[in-house]
């Protein structure tokens, strides 16, 4: 794959998925201002919480997006050799974390998140994979400077 398509794949896929994730939001915030019950009672802060991890993580995660595919464009000697794993392991970040916990917050056992709280460590441990790539690929971009 070119630099190009990962430049306007991950871009294209972080302002959809910025779209999505803001839209969450604003149903977070309907929740909390209409005072639902099932968002708002006590006995639900363990939804009230994944639900805005959830939301949180998928915003930080599409913005992380947006830049990985303007980086790739600007500097295209950047990491060349790891970037479909970097890819790869940001998308899978990308689905894993934000969703990992907004299933988790759907069905909670006596303030324990539900099942789907198990891949958030998965998704975790792909982030911390692709930011370590991307902060490593980082020092290899060359400058040149005119005087």
């Amino acid at each position: 794959m070119s630099d190009v398509d990962y430049a306007r794949r991950h871009v294209r896929f972080g302002w959809w998925s910025l779209l999505v994730f803001a839209i969450g939001g604003l149903v977070l915030e309907s929740l909390h201002g209409f005072k639902v019950a099932a968002y708002l009672d006590v006995s639900n802060d363990t939804r009230r919480l994944m639900w805005t991890l959830a939301h949180a993580h998928g915003t930080l995660l599409s913005v992380l997006h947006v830049i990985f595919g303007l980086s790739v464009r600007v500097f295209p000697e950047m990491g060349a050799r790891n970037r479909p794993l970097v890819s790869r392991a940001l998308t899978g970040a990308s689905v894993l974390l934000p969703g990992g916990f907004l299933v988790g917050g759907i069905g909670f056992y006596g303030g324990d998140p539900g099942v789907g709280i198990l891949v958030v460590p998965i998704g975790a441990a792909a982030l911390i994979i692709a930011v370590f790539l991307l902060a490593r690929m980082a020092g290899s971009i060359h400058t040149t400077t005119k005087r």
